[in-house]
């Protein structure tokens, strides 16, 4: 598991190594904008010595909607004939553990628990047969939604984009049967999305030709692929985990605007 981390005022790479608690430290860009390979340096650093940040800060986040049957059906909508997009911004990203601010623009915050995508080169009009030579990894992902505001704007960009709103981690798994991965998210403890990544309607060699086809994108960028049935309401205090099969679990607790 790839986690970027801060230690000694530097950030770097590391491959963390859950069974024995340690880190061991990777020198180099762990992503494809140089010819130079990352390097597994040997030096292994206990996991309490570090501050473990964001897995990566993309240039943009690409979101995916209505992407399973089961949450259109709950949201009263059609499956979209091509894969829906909408952004998030670079400023919505936040780590494991860290806090969703809950704006005073809002009476009615939303979670839904998702698989990202974590890009490693600069992709542009990929096929959907080349598109796995494009992926650095994946990890658990939190598309927080402001769904009153979602409803009187008609488009996206202010429910989806307040700071806070994109939590990210707890690391990057860089092989994973993406197409079979249990996916839960729990509010207070209670399961509240349990479903399976087999149910997506467009799968992500798709996606990425799909959204390569009208953007590019570079290393470190994220796709959120959507979310199962069982989204919900959020109030200050709780406290929401996603859990996917293969990455871990990406918590995090809301909290109030001051």
């Amino acid at each position: 598991m790839i986690i970027r981390y801060e230690r000694n005022g530097k950030t770097k790479h590391g491959w963390y190594v859950q069974e024995e608690n340690k880190v061991r430290v990777i020198e180099g860009d762990i992503y494809k904008r140089t010819t130079t390979k990352p390097v597994m340096t040997g030096l292994e650093l206990s996991y309490e010595e570090i501050n473990v940040l964001t897995p990566c800060t993309p240039s943009k986040i690409i979101c995916i909607g209505t992407n399973y049957k089961d949450h259109a059906e709950e949201m009263g909508k059609q499956v979209p004939p091509e894969p829906l997009m909408f952004f998030k911004p670079s400023t919505a990203v936040i780590g494991n553990g860290e806090e969703i601010v809950y704006p005073k623009q809002t009476e009615n915050l939303h979670y839904e628990g998702e698989l990202a995508v974590i890009i490693k080169k600069e992709a542009r009009n990929v096929k959907a047969e080349d598109a796995e030579d494009y992926i650095l990894g994946f990890t658990c992902a939190i598309d927080v939604t402001a769904r009153d505001l979602q409803q009187k704007d008609g488009q996206w960009t202010r429910a989806k984009g307040f700071d806070t709103f994109c939590p990210l981690g707890p690391a990057i798994a860089p092989k994973l049967d993406y197409n079979d991965l249990r996916i839960t998210t729990t509010i207070n403890g209670e399961v509240r999305q349990d479903s399976n990544t087999n149910q997506m309607v467009f799968k992500i060699p798709q996606i990425i030709e799909h959204i390569t086809s009208v953007m590019t994108l570079l290393p470190g960028d994220v796709i959120l692929t959507g979310t199962p049935s069982g989204v919900g309401p959020l109030q200050p205090g709780d406290e929401i985990s996603v859990t996917i099969e293969g990455i871990g679990t990406l918590t995090s607790r809301v909290v109030k605007a001051e």
